[in-house]
Formats: C-alpha cells, sequence, structure tokens
C-alpha cells in the first residue's frame, strides 16, 4: 500500500521545521488466519524461506547464557492421524510471509529515506533515546518490527538488543484490547451480526455469492462466521492473490472454482463493510471509534504535547538532540486504522490493506514559533470531511488536540465512563 516515500513525499516550504513524527501502520501480508481458511484446502502452503524466532535471553545478554537463535520449524508427524484445518505446509496461520517480510525492510527504507536523508529528523543510527517502536500482542507484528528496524538503521540494528513496546494484553490500546462495553453495544446494532438494514441488505444482495463460494469452498451455509460479513472470505482470497497463488477450486470437483469475478466481488462488499462499519452509519460510527480507540489517541495527543515541550525546552538550551523521543513507529491491525480513520473522519474509508499508514508530523513554523499538524494517509495529506479539520495540512495542532480532547479527555480521562469501566 502506499506510504510516505521520497518519490511522493509532499515537502513543505522552508519556513517550517520538523519536529516530531509518529507513524501508525498495518502489519505486512501474511498467511490467513486459520479461523479463515476452509475445511479442506487443495495445497498447501510452504514457508520454508523464512524463520519465526522465539526465545527468551538473560538481560544483559553476554556470557556462557546466552541464548542461541532459536526457531519454530511446523512440521506435521506420521503417528499422528489428524489432519489441520485448512492449509498444509510449513506456515503458521496467520504469520508473515517472505513477501511480508520483504515488503517491511522497504518500508522501514522508505520511512528512513524521507525523515532522515531528506528531513534529518531521525538519527543516523537507531538511538533508543530518540526513536521507540511499539508493536500489539499479536506476534504477526512483532515479526514486521524485526525487518522495519534493520530497513530503517541498517545492518548494525540487527546486532542490537532492541525493546519494543507492548502493553499488556487486557488494556492494549493499540490493538485495541481492551473492554469497552459502550462501543461494543454501539457496533451490535448497526455492524456485523445486526439487523440493521444497511448492514443486512448488503449481505441478502449477495445470497446467490454465498450460495456459490459455500460450494466451491466447503463451507456450510450455517456457519456464521462466514456469513455474518465478508471478512473470512476476504482474508482467504485476498491472502491467495497476495502471494500469487491459485484462487480456491472444490475439493471433490476441481472444475469448480472461485473465479476474478467473484473475488473482485468479494473485495467491493468488503470494501462497503468496512465504510459502512467506520464512516458510512453516521454518528454511531464515531461513536464507536472513540469508544474503542480513544486511549491510544489520548496517547498520541499525549505525545504531541510532549514533543511540543522537549522542542521548546531545546530552543531554549539549543540542544534539541537531547530532549526526548522524536520518532514513535506503532505497528498495528487493520481494525486499529480504521478506528484512527474513523476518528479522523477521513473523507473516503476503505478497507485498510497490508502496510496501510497514517503518519502525524508535528512542525514548527520558524515565522510565528507556533506548532502546526499534518496528518498524511498513504503518504498524501489526508482529507477529513469534519469541517473543522478539512484537509489536515499545517493545521494548528491546538485545534488538533482541542479535537481530541473533546472526544477522549487528556490522558483519556473520559473512556472509563464512556466505556463504563
Amino acid at each position: 500500500m502506499p506510504h510516505v516515500r521520497r518519490s511522493e513525499y509532499p515537502k513543505t516550504n522552508s519556513s517550517f521545521v520538523l519536529e516530531y513524527v509518529e507513524v501508525i501502520h498495518r502489519h505486512h501480508k501474511r498467511t490467513p488466519y486459520a479461523a479463515n481458511t476452509f475445511p479442506v484446502e487443495t495445497y498447501p502452503w510452504y514457508c520454508d524461506n523464512e524463520a519465526l524466532f522465539y526465545y527468551g535471553a538473560p538481560l544483559p545478554t553476554h556470557g556462557a547464557d546466552r541464548s542461541p537463535n532459536t526457531y519454530w520449524s511446523v512440521y506435521t508427524s506420521p503417528s499422528n492421524p489428524l489432519a489441520p484445518r485448512g492449509f498444509n505446509g510449513t506456515c503458521q496461520f496467520p504469520q508473515i510471509t517472505r513477501g511480508g517480510l520483504d515488503d517491511s525492510w522497504q518500508h522501514g527504507k522508505d520511512l528512513y529515506g524521507v525523515y532522515h536523508d531528506l528531513l534529518r529528523l531521525l538519527p543516523e543510527k537507531y538511538d533508543p533515546n530518540l526513536v521507540s517502536f511499539r508493536v500489539t500482542n499479536n506476534v504477526i507484528t512483532s515479526q514486521v518490527a524485526g525487518m522495519v528496524v534493520p530497513g530503517m538503521f541498517g545492518g548494525e540494528a540487527q546486532q542490537q538488543n532492541l525493546p519494543l513496546l507492548v502493553q499488556p494484553a487486557s488494556i492494549d490500546s493499540l490493538e485495541p484490547a481492551y473492554t469497552c462495553l459502550a462501543a461494543k453495544n454501539n457496533s451490535s446494532e448497526y455492524g456485523v451480526g445486526s439487523s440493521d438494514s444497511g448492514w443486512t441488505a448488503q449481505l441478502e444482495a449477495a445470497a446467490d455469492l454465498y450460495a456459490n463460494l459455500d460450494t466451491i469452498c466447503g463451507i456450510p451455509p450455517t456457519d456464521s462466521g462466514f456469513h455474518m460479513s465478508f471478512d473470512h472470505y476476504f482474508d482467504n482470497i485476498s491472502a491467495r492473490l497476495c502471494h500469487a497463488k491459485p484462487l480456491p477450486c472444490n475439493a471433490s470437483d476441481p472444475s469448480l472454482c472461485v473465479t476474478q469475478v467473484m473475488a473482485d466481488e468479494v473485495f467491493r462488499l468488503g470494501q462497503y463493510e468496512y465504510s459502512y462499519l467506520y464512516r458510512d452509519a453516521r454518528a454511531r460510527t464515531l461513536e464507536y471509534s472513540v469508544g474503542s480507540y480513544g486511549i491510544w489517541v489520548a496517547e498520541l495527543a499525549h505525545n504531541l504535547r510532549d514533543a511540543m515541550h522537549a522542542t521548546g525546552s531545546a530552543s531554549s538550551t539549543g540542544n534539541r538532540t537531547s530532549n526526548g523521543i522524536r520518532y514513535r513507529h506503532n505497528i498495528a491491525h487493520d481494525e486499529s486504522l480504521s478506528r484512527i480513520l474513523g476518528i479522523l473522519q477521513v473523507e473516503k474509508m476503505v478497507w485498510p490493506g497490508m502496510g496501510t499508514e497514517v503518519a502525524f508530523e508535528l512542525y514548527k513554523s520558524k515565522v510565528d514559533q507556533r506548532y502546526y499538524i499534518r496528518v498524511l494517509w498513504g503518504g498524501q495529506v489526508l482529507k477529513s470531511s469534519n469541517p473543522t479539520l478539512d484537509a489536515l495540512d499545517m493545521l494548528r495542532v491546538e485545534v488538533l488536540l482541542a479535537y481530541f480532547d473533546g472526544l477522549v479527555g487528556q490522558r483519556a480521562e473520559k473512556i472509563p465512563s464512556l466505556c463504563s469501566l
């Protein structure tokens, strides 16, 4: 997906100095989730061209007790009579694939090309006092981070012990994983599983498509996971096409296959669903996103305030490099990006693809010494349908912070009552 890259980067004029950046993006391409695979997959999926490293090590990591680089190697035993659901082969479902790892490295390189080579915000070498990386409790985000970092900072970063920030699983605001009953109840009134006409109409209109897909893929019509939305079919089919794999065929009749026309229809309906969930169901979509993603928004606002304080202090001392984090990098999921886009009331909502990115850039004007914010979506200025935000291009940062504070409060003080916590 498009992201910040030097060849398309929209430059600002020289009267603005970039002081802080916070990036959030979806992980890169992966195998489908196991729940989204079909009961019988007609070909295997191999991941022998990569390794997923899982191990613990004492800190500091030196001396005789240093851990080797252990990784998982998926296999099936001839003595195990049970077949795995879905694909045979050597992959986890999900895991970031080799192609996804390569894309992650390129993503990091592209960001470095702008924020170091062009704008000199990033340090030449990784410095934990200036740069931080954050992931969710889903390991696929850590798999992506393991390639983004060397893409940005080169081979030396591969030799370092580099922390990936992660919040406790029960309250993770980035995924998000914290409980918000009000948001859940709100979504259940108009979204997946609801009787809202805006939701059910597209499912009813797709009855023939569902029947054909079910027949080909062996999915029972009573399987609610596949029939409350197009999420499962979308994930399964798009993962194949992202990796140049054939569309699925019936296990008993190989001549009966999903066509490209059917796949395109699944993708179109999936786009409709995400647009309806996060933008088109009117005020309910904003309420849902605020409740379920308000804590991360409050964290972003806090980071922007900290950055302004740090650069303000640096102005009086003349030492910018010693004053706090200047770049934060968050690796998240499609539903993470969808919520932030919903909160920003993006003008045109889409299902965020692999690697989809939103970048928040904080600038200081040399002319009036004030701070301004620019938000890039897919590497270009984000346009909001909210008239106060409009095109988020050198907007006074106080306007965006006031908007966030009005929704969630500083330090997310409104969220506990909003979510009945």
